[in-house]
This record gives C-alpha cells, structure tokens and sequence, in this order.
C-alpha cells in the first residue's frame, strides 16, 4: 500500500490518513475479535443485528449469572470513542474492557457499532445511537428481538458510557431522552470517559498546545463538514440549549491530568451545574495520565482503579 507524503490529502496521525483520491486509510483500531466466552472474567458476549439497511449491529455482554438465572440486572449501553472516525466495539481493547466492566459491576451491556465519519458523517453517529436505543428499548415487556436482554435486563435501570467521542454521543442521547422522551427505557446515569467536547473559543490550558488544537479542529471539521463550526451544539454543550434536559439524575464526568480535553471535562461540569439541571454531578480527575489511558494501559493502577469507580457509579445509583 503506498501511503507516501505526496498522496496525502489530510493526515490525523496517529489515527488515520486520507490520500488525495479518496481513500480512507485508518491507522489504528482496525483489529477485531470475536465474541464468546471469556475465560478470564467468566462473561459472555455475542453479535446482534439492529439494523441491516443502516449498518448498524451490536455486541452484548451477560456475566456469569447466580443460582437466580431470572434476576433482572443493571443495563449498561456503551459507546466508544475513536474521534467518531476510528475503532469499534469489536477492537481488541473494546472487548477487554466490556468484559471487565460486565464482571465486576455484574451487569448486562450493549455496546453500540455506530456508523463511522468520513464515509458516515457525523451526526449519522448521533442517528445511529439512537437507533440503537431504541431497539434496546424494545424489550421492555420482554417480548424484544434478543433473549439476554428480554431475560436479564433491567430496563428500569439503564446507564449510558463512553469515551472521548463515546462520552459525547452517552451526553447527547441523555438529551435526547431528555426532550423527545424514550418509552420503557429509565435512565439512572451516564458516565463520561473523558469527553470530546470542543468550542471555539480557548480554555484552560489550550492556547500553550497549537498543534493538539489545530488537530481536533481540523478533526472535527473533517467528521462533521455539515457542522456550523467549533460552536455546533453536537460539540459545544455551552451553546445547547437544551443542555439543562439531560435525562438522569447522576452524571460522572472522568478527565485526565495530560489530556487535551480534560479542561472541557471540567467545563462540562459547570455548564451542567449552572443551566437549571437538577441532579448530583462528580468530577474525578487521574494524575499522570492521558487520554483514554485506561484502554492503551488496561492493567495499570490507575485503570484499575477508573473500572472499579465506574462499577461503583452504576451499582449504587
């Protein structure tokens, strides 16, 4: 494959290249596994269809279940991040940490394949979460399309995750129920993984890094050419005015000590604390760490430790 300079047309190292005639050319997250059994956790996992005209689908996690094989347990819907460009809920890193999450907070999960920028532009990620939510909430009476939900389930106590541009798409599909509303479906929680969010103008400690500026500028611009700008609300909560309507009662925001993004995270919690919002918000900063450091250095301390934090969140909401 020749990926030469001179072919180039734009380059997001170290995520994924476009050549000037078109071709997408993605760097990382290309690796797949398949579901099933994981020995190391005891959880199960397996590949759904949700909709075949729209390519989107699904991977689903049931842990190792107690002598009641008919508890209703915890729902967690997750989606990943990758710039809405890269990755998939079947990469590697992905299924390592669903199958870690399913196990210790003893729940069932959906992680969510979305449709991918530059092919899919954004806000077709947005459309396709939702979509997916919908299906989910499809099983409410128990007579939905997939066993494990219809039987384990409990779609009175829901929680949406993500991370970087997964946190954005959990933050607006909390709005979304927020304002169109989401039948069956009760949402406890949301917990964002250091959240892509954006703005035009600096914060914090943006203006001292140009180069990582001008990277998610252009990434964006990029994933989403339809997009108003740096201040569309699909990236900037503080031009959302319906940022006030997200629909539960509890948020977790997580930032990184080195990540670009962490002073957004930080805004983030004053926006939400400030626009009429009523509900309990944490913020929990990780020294010494970047951006979704937790996926790259699944087995350090500190990842360690955001699992367990993130477990605590869903089981005692």
């Amino acid at each position: 494959m020749d990926s030469s300079s001179s072919d180039i047309a734009q380059d997001f190292s170290p995520s994924l290249r476009i050549h000037k005639d078109g071709r997408v050319e993605r760097l990382i997250g290309c690796d797949v596994v398949p579901p099933g059994y994981d020995p190391a956790t005891h959880v199960e996992s397996k590949d759904v269809v949700i909709s075949k005209d729209d390519d989107v689908s699904a991977r689903i996690y049931l842990p190792k279940l107690d002598h009641d094989a008919t508890q209703k347990l915890p729902l967690l819907v997750y989606f990943h991040g990758g710039g809405f460009c890269i990755e998939t809920p079947f990469s590697p890193p992905y299924q390592r940490f669903l199958n870690s999450i399913v196990s210790k907070a003893h729940i069932v999960a959906v992680s969510v394949h979305y449709r991918r920028a530059p092919e899919h532009p954004v806000p077709l990620a947005h459309e396709d979460s939702w979509t997916s939510l919908k299906w989910v909430a499809a099983h409410f009476a128990g007579n939905g399309p997939e066993e494990w939900l219809n039987r384990h389930a409990d779609l009175g106590s829901v929680f949406f995750a993500g991370d970087s541009a997964g946190a954005n798409l959990a933050h607006h599909m909390a709005i979304r129920i927020g304002t169109h509303g989401l039948p069956g479906l009760t949402l406890r929680g949301i917990a964002l993984v250091h959240p892509y969010f954006w703005g035009l103008e600096r914060i914090g400690s943006e203006a001292q890094k140009p180069e990582g500026v001008a990277m998610v500028d252009g990434l964006w611009r990029f994933s989403c050419p339809s997009s108003s700008g740096l201040d569309d609300p699909l990236l900037n909560p503080a031009k959302d005015p319906n940022l006030g309507k997200v629909a539960c009662e509890r948020v977790v925001v997580y930032v990184a000590e080195k990540d670009l993004l962490k002073d957004r995270g930080l805004h983030y919690k004053e926006l939400l604390l400030n626009c009429g919002w009523q509900g309990h918000l944490e913020l929990v900063e990780t020294a010494g760490e970047g951006h979704v450091f937790h996926l790259l250095d699944p087995d350090s301390d500190n990842a360690v430790s955001l699992l367990h934090q993130i477990a605590s969140f869903i089981n005692h909401s």
